[in-house]
């Protein structure tokens, strides 16, 4: 069970509403500088767990 078009289309307009049309842009940088410092850190620890291995064995 996904997302239809008229799924993505109701949550924009709800969007649009709560944020307004001029804040818009900055809620989704701030969102895009989240996502990025997410997919960041994952990268950052599956790296230390490949070091961690090495030293264990």
């Amino acid at each position: 069970m996904g997302f239809s078009f008229g799924h993505l289309i109701l949550l924009l307009i709800i969007v649009l509403v709560v944020f307004g049309v001029g804040k818009l842009p900055q809620v989704m940088g701030d969102l895009g500088k989240g996502i990025r410092a997410f997919k960041d850190g994952v990268k950052e620890g599956e790296k230390d767990d490949d070091t961690n291995k090495g030293d264990k064995a």
